[in-house]
């Protein structure tokens, strides 16, 4: 299953592979993403595995992107999930770690 943006700026989709579910972001990552923000939030905790944030095509983050990004983290903590970011650039490392979420290990 893939969830995607309709925007052209930027994007949230879930992967689902077979032993981690992945977010996939690119581009802007603003608050006009909340639905597909949402959406790949639930799907990736229905599955109950390892979940993978891949923000390497990440060119803006707004307060929104961020916020999102903690849900992840903090929920994955609570589920007892291991949440991996992935090549985040340097503005969601450097919120990351001011958020004291770099258990979200950074690969």
């Amino acid at each position: 299953m893939t969830l995607t943006s309709g925007t052209q700026t930027g994007g949230i989709a879930l992967l689902e592979r077979p032993d981690c579910s992945v977010v996939d972001m690119w581009g802007e990552i603003d608050i006009t993403l909340r639905n597909e923000a949402g959406a790949a939030l639930a799907g990736a905790f229905e599955r109950d595995l390892p979940v993978v944030v891949d923000t390497s095509r990440v060119t803006f983050i707004d307060s929104a992107g961020i916020a999102f990004l903690v849900q992840l983290c903090r929920i994955g903590q609570e589920e007892g999930l291991e949440v991996t970011v992935r090549c985040p650039p340097p503005a969601v490392e450097d919120v990351l770690r001011m958020l004291d979420l770099e258990g979200a290990a950074t690969a």
